[in-house]
């Protein structure tokens, strides 16, 4: 199958007032939270470890691939922020989202809201699809988990009746406890799509080395332990939307069922914890709406996010 352009966003009236009650719902999580462990985001609360890196463009893309940031070679300097996907601070052993933020960096251009942007960034996790059609059972699991593990059950009960209601939280448990290998031997994925030029694409962050089959020790030493040793290096990759049935664009649990290409080299190089870094790269948004508009987010997950992430940094002011 070849890449098209034929990939339609579809939204149901009533949706705008829908996402606004889903970005208030995050800053309650956010304002619920704030006494205990102080201002932060709503997700990926806790930053593990800010990096440099360098996104290489790959030369000579066929034509569909140089969209954006990838129709000139660069390099670009990146910024890298490593957490875990809680709104809690809690233990890195705790079962847990991982995320891999990128943002690259001395960007120019039109942005994906309509005014220049000088960064370009995407956000990945460590599953390659989003769990949720949409965000609203997303959101009433959030607000959910705040309550603890108790309220997740009541929840998952109410919803679905006593037996299939534990039957999801048995589910949701053994999404959670899939081990996880460390930062730097894992795929991640943006999960949702993005445009790419007048196509659309999942993004995947595939790494160069083996994938280990036990967990890390901790993952924030195993990622500088491994650095000490030489560069890290990964494949940034795109899928392109084929057709509605096997690359939806607006169900968000569906694995698209499309191949990757390779279209830039990110390069992790030997460093240690940079204190300064961390403190700019906790301070910034990580914002998939921060983005030119050849790679404008798209499907109704993403067009939540340009609600959540604006009153998320509006709630940390």
């Amino acid at each position: 199958m070849a890449p098209s352009t034929s990939w339609v966003e579809q939204i149901a009236p009533g949706e705008e007032e829908r996402l606004a009650a889903f970005a208030k719902a995050l800053t309650t999580i956010q304002e619920r939270l704030a006494p205990k462990y102080g201002p932060g985001r709503a997700f990926h609360r806790k930053g593990l470890l800010a990096l440099r890196g360098t996104l290489a463009v790959s030369p000579d893309l066929p034509a569909e691939l140089r969209q954006g940031l990838f129709a000139r070679p660069g390099p670009f300097e990146v910024h890298v922020r490593l957490s875990n996907g809680s709104s809690r601070i809690q233990r890195n052993g705790e079962p847990d989202i991982r995320g891999f933020a990128l943002s690259v960096r001395a960007v120019a251009g039109p942005g994906a809201l309509g005014v220049p942007t000088t960064a370009q960034d995407f956000l990945l996790i460590q599953r390659e699809v989003f769990g949720f059609r949409d965000v609203e059972p997303f959101v009433d699991l959030a607000l959910a988990a705040v309550g603890g593990p108790w309220e997740i059950v009541k929840l998952m009960v109410r919803t679905h009746g006593l037996f299939r209601g534990l039957s999801e939280v048995r589910r949701l448990l053994a999404s959670l406890r899939t081990p996880f290998s460390g930062f730097l031997t894992e795929p991640f994925f943006s999960t949702v799509p993005v445009a790419w030029g007048p196509f659309a694409v999942r993004i995947r962050l595939q790494p160069a080395g083996p994938v280990r089959p036990q967990p890390a020790p901790d993952l924030a030493d195993e990622v500088l332990a491994r650095l000490a040793t030489g560069p890290s290096v990964h494949a940034l990759q795109v899928q392109f939307f084929e057709d509605e049935a096997r690359t939806p664009i607006e169900d968000a649990s569906v694995r698209w069922d499309a191949p990757y290409v390779t279209v830039g080299t990110l390069t992790l190089p030997a460093q240690g914890r940079d204190e300064a870094l961390t403190q700019a790269v906790e301070a910034d948004g990580f914002d998939p709406w921060r983005a030119l508009a050849e790679h404008r987010p798209l499907g109704h997950v993403m067009r939540a996010r340009k609600h959540a992430y604006f009153a998320s940094v509006q709630a940390r002011k």
